[in-house]
């Protein structure tokens, strides 16, 4: 995101940062507000349960994000043991990249019908924000669906995983999961194409998100 300030593109940086932001405070509230609806007050008693971005974006993982193009979010605090369901902690990981997705197709679906619309160049602003918006949740759901680390899929993974497996699955990525995540975005920041299957993935689907 540097780079767009370096090229004097400042509308361009500050509606990528404020799309960023939005989605990050929408996935973490997913969290949140999933949780407290299966019983797990944590995240509210922190005030986690709240669309205020301040409650969320962690300014660390903000200029991570601006400086070499990944970052984090505070993570939600959930207390597993008050959820309810057997399904209810694999529902409120899923939660947050649903949101990203809801975002997705509403952000898409609306940019569709500004552009058929009769002046589309009196939206541009906001057609641009709606096209940020739409390529960014998607891919915030596409990676957060991965499989390891501190990723929501891993939990996702965990509990469609049989029981016997299961046990061996939660190790491991307790274990390695983590410094495994760093080394591939270590090695992505340096040029590897690590995820570009995940960004690649994300433009073949965007298009089907359009329903009207």
């Amino acid at each position: 995101m540097l780079q767009l300030i370096y090229a004097g593109q400042y509308f361009l940086f500050t509606a990528m940062l404020l799309a960023i932001i939005f989605s990050l405070t929408l996935h973490e509230y997913g969290h949140a507000a999933s949780a407290w609806l299966l019983g797990d007050s944590t995240a509210q008693q922190q005030g986690r349960l709240t669309l205020n971005p301040v409650a969320h974006i962690d300014p660390l993982g903000l200029l991570m994000v601006i400086f070499i193009g990944f970052g984090y979010a505070k993570p939600v605090p959930t207390n597993p043991s008050r959820i309810r369901h057997s399904w209810g902690n694999a529902a409120v990981a899923a939660a947050g990249p649903g949101m990203n997705l809801l975002l997705a197709v509403v952000s898409i679906n609306w940019l569709q019908y500004l552009v058929m619309g009769n002046n589309p160049g009196e939206s541009t602003p906001i057609i641009l924000f709606l096209s940020l918006m739409a390529q960014i949740n998607l891919l915030l759901m596409l990676f957060n669906l991965l499989p390891f680390g501190p990723l929501d899929g891993h939990y996702i993974m965990s509990w469609l995983l049989p029981t016997s497996m299961r046990y061996q699955y939660d190790y491991y990525n307790n274990r390695y999961g983590a410094q495994l995540f760093l080394l591939l975005i270590i090695l992505s920041i340096f040029g590897v194409p690590i995820f570009s299957f995940v960004m690649n993935l994300s433009q073949t689907l965007l298009p089907y998100l359009l329903i009207f």
